[in-house]
């Protein structure tokens, strides 16, 4: 197993505003993610949080599972890669 951290690679802003919006929500949704092995997974839950840390960005399940957002897929039927990357969205 390669334990060689991938850079992280900023998400779109608009996509950013949907996940806080989400947080502030408190209303269960499903996550589908890519776990840095490359494994898919999927989880109904509820965001609790959204924040960046050390130059990357993360959410915060109800569960306590911490998701870097660049291994997003899909959250609440919102797929990340039909939205354009950014830069940077304040991190």
């Amino acid at each position: 197993m390669n334990t060689e951290r991938i850079p992280y690679h900023p998400i779109s802003c608009e996509f950013h505003d949907r996940l806080e919006d989400l947080a502030t929500l408190r209303k269960t949704v499903r996550i589908g993610y890519r776990e840095a092995s490359g494994t898919e997974q999927v989880r109904d839950a509820v965001i609790t949080d959204v924040f960046a840390r050390d130059g990357e960005e993360f959410v915060v399940l109800d569960s306590s599972e911490h998701i870097r957002l660049d291994r997003l897929i899909e959250v609440d039927g919102a797929r990340l890669s039909d939205y354009e990357s950014s830069d940077s969205c304040g991190i």
